[in-house]
C-alpha cells in the first residue's frame, strides 16, 4: 500500500505548478520561443517545467496547464478499468498470479512513466498504471484478508489502509529530499521492484482455493501457515465446499451480483456508499481551504490526517454494541453534519472554530468511513465473488473521485451549494446502512449457495 500510495499521489508533485514569469508581453508562439522567455523560480521541477529538448520542450502553463489535469484523470479512468477487470479474474484465475502479474505491469510502466520522452507517452503511460495499479491494489487488499481468520480482518483491514495514508506522508518526503521529478519518479517507483520479488514467496489464498474445490491445496497452504506461525504440524482436513460439489457449472461470474436478489440489492446500497465516500473525501478535501506553506508538507498533512481515523475504526467496529454497521452510519452522518456545518462558520472565526479544522475532521470521519467500507465489503459477498464485488463498488467508487472536482463549481448557484451536495450525501449513505447486515461474529460465505441459508439472508440484526 505504500507503493500504490506513491503511484497514486504521484501526480500531485510531478504535476506541480511551480512560480514563473515570462519577461515579454503575450506568449510566444511556439514552445521554442517560449523556452527563450520563461523563467522558472521554484527550486524543483515538474513536467511543467520540462525541457528535455530545445526544440519541444513541455512546458504545460497557460493554454497547456489543463494537461496535468488531464493525465491526472487518465490515472483515474485506469483506476475503474481495472478495479472492473481484476476482481473478476482473480475470480477466476486466482489471487496471486493476477496480483503478482498487476504488479510486474506496475513497475514497469512506472518506469516508462519516469522515461516518458513526451507528454504523450507520459500521459498514456499513466492511464496503463492506473488499470494496473487499481487492479493490483483491488486483489492485494482481497489476499490479505483470506490469508487469515474473519476475526483478524478489521485489524488487517484497517492497518493495509492505515499504510497507505502513511504512503502519503512518505512520498511527501522522497519529494522533499528528490527535486527533479524523473527521478522522484524513479525513486517512488522502484520499491516495487523488492516488493515484486518478494511476492513470489507468498502462497495462494487458502480461501480462493477452498471455494474452487482444491481442498488438498487449501490444506497444504493452511499446514504452511500453522508451521509458520510456530505450530506443530496438524491433523487438518477440510470439508468440500458446497458451491463446487457440481463440477458441470461455469463457475460464478460478475452477473451473479444481479442475478441473485440478495446480491443484487446488497451490490446497489454498497455501490452508492461506496460512492459517496469517495465523492465526500475528495470534496473536503478541495473544500478544506487551500493550505498555504511548504507543498511538501501540505501532502504530508493530506495524508496524516487520516491517520487518526483507524485506531478508532478498530476500537469499534469489533464492539457487538456498534460492530461494521453502526460504526459506518455513525461515521458517514457525522462526516455529512461536517459539511452541512462548515457552511454556517465564518472563514476567520479562529482556530478552534475554522471552517478548515471542521472540514478536516470530516475528512477523517469519512477517512474512517471508507476504511470500514473495504472490510465490510469483503465480508458481505462470498468468497467466489469477494473481488467481483469489491471491484464493482470499487468502480462507483471512481465515479465519485471523478465528480468530486466538479461539484465546486457549484458555487456560482450559491456558495453554500456545494457542502450542501456533500452534507446530504454523507446523510443518505449513512441511513441507508441501516438495510446491510451486520457481519460481526457472523460467519463468512463461501459460495452463492450459502446466501440462501437464514444465517446469511438476515437484513438486520437477530436475536440470538
Amino acid at each position: 500500500k505504500v507503493y500504490v500510495a506513491c503511484q497514486s499521489m504521484l501526480i500531485v508533485l510531478v504535476g506541480a505548478m511551480p512560480e514563473y514569469r515570462i519577461d515579454q508581453e503575450g506568449i510566444p508562439a511556439s514552445k521554442a520561443e517560449l523556452a527563450k522567455h520563461i523563467h522558472f523560480t521554484s527550486n524543483f521541477t515538474s513536467i511543467v517545467t520540462e525541457a528535455s529538448t530545445s526544440i519541444a520542450p513541455w512546458y504545460l502553463i497557460e493554454q497547456e496547464a489543463y494537461k496535468v489535469s488531464l493525465a491526472s484523470s487518465l490515472f483515474f479512468a485506469g483506476l475503474l478499468i481495472g478495479n472492473i477487470t481484476f476482481g473478476p479474474l482473480s475470480d477466476k484465475l486466482g489471487r496471486k498470479p493476477v496480483y503478482i502479474s498487476g504488479l510486474f505491469f506496475d513497475v514497469l510502466f512506472g518506469y516508462v512513466t519516469a522515461l516518458a520522452p513526451n507528454y504523450g507517452v507520459f500521459a498514456v503511460s499513466r492511464f496503463f498504471v492506473g488499470i494496473v495499479n487499481g487492479g493490483m491494489a483491488l486483489v492485494s487488499f482481497v489476499l490479505t484478508q483470506e490469508y487469515v481468520g474473519k476475526s483478524f480482518w478489521s485489524f488487517t483491514g484497517s492497518l493495509t489502509n492505515l499504510t497507505f495514508a502513511v504512503g502519503i506522508a512518505v512520498y511527501a518526503l522522497l519529494g522533499y529530499c528528490v527535486r527533479e521529478w524523473r527521478h522522484l519518479a524513479l525513486v517512488s517507483n522502484t520499491p516495487g521492484v523488492i516488493f515484486l520479488l518478494l511476492s513470489f514467496m507468498l502462497p495462494e489464498s487458502p480461501r480462493w482455493l477452498y471455494s474452487q474445490g482444491k481442498t488438498a491445496e487449501a490444506e497444504d497452504v493452511m499446514q504452511y501457515i500453522a508451521l509458520g506461525n510456530g505450530k506443530e504440524r496438524l491433523n487438518l482436513k477440510l470439508k468440500p465446499s458446497a458451491g463446487t460439489s457440481r463440477k458441470d457449472e461455469s463457475p460464478p461470474g460478475i452477473l451473479n451480483l444481479v442475478k441473485h436478489p440478495v446480491l443484487r440489492w446488497r451490490t446497489i446500497v454498497l455501490m452508492y456508499i461506496w460512492y459517496v465516500c469517495s465523492l465526500v473525501y475528495y470534496g473536503l478535501t478541495l473544500n478544506a481551504g487551500e493550505l498555504g506553506g511548504n507543498l511538501y508538507l501540505n501532502v504530508a498533512l493530506y495524508g496524516l490526517v487520516e491517520v487518526p481515523a483507524f485506531p478508532l475504526c478498530m476500537f469499534f467496529i469489533e464492539k457487538p454494541w456498534s460492530g461494521r454497521r453502526k460504526t459506518m452510519m455513525c461515521f458517514l452522518i457525522f462526516a455529512g453534519f461536517a459539511c452541512m456545518f462548515t457552511m454556517f462558520l465564518p472563514k476567520n472565526s479562529g482556530l478552534l472554530l475554522s471552517p478548515t479544522l471542521l472540514a478536516l475532521c470530516g475528512k477523517m470521519m469519512v477517512s474512517a468511513a471508507f476504511n470500514i467500507v473495504y472490510i465490510y465489503t469483503s465480508e458481505l459477498y462470498p468468497t467466489v465473488l469477494r473481488n467481483a464485488g469489491l471491484g464493482v463498488c470499487s468502480m462507483s467508487c471512481r465515479f465519485g473521485g471523478i465528480l468530486a472536482p466538479f461539484v465546486p463549481s457549484m458555487k456560482s448557484l450559491s456558495p453554500s451549494v456545494p457542502l450542501v451536495v456533500f452534507g446530504i450525501s454523507g446523510l443518505s449513505a449513512g441511513f441507508l446502512t441501516l438495510l446491510l447486515p451486520e457481519t460481526l461474529n457472523k460467519p463468512i460465505a463461501e459460495s452463492i449457495e450459502d446466501l440462501q441459508s437464514p444465517k446469511y439472508r438476515v437484513l438486520i440484526n437477530e436475536k440470538a
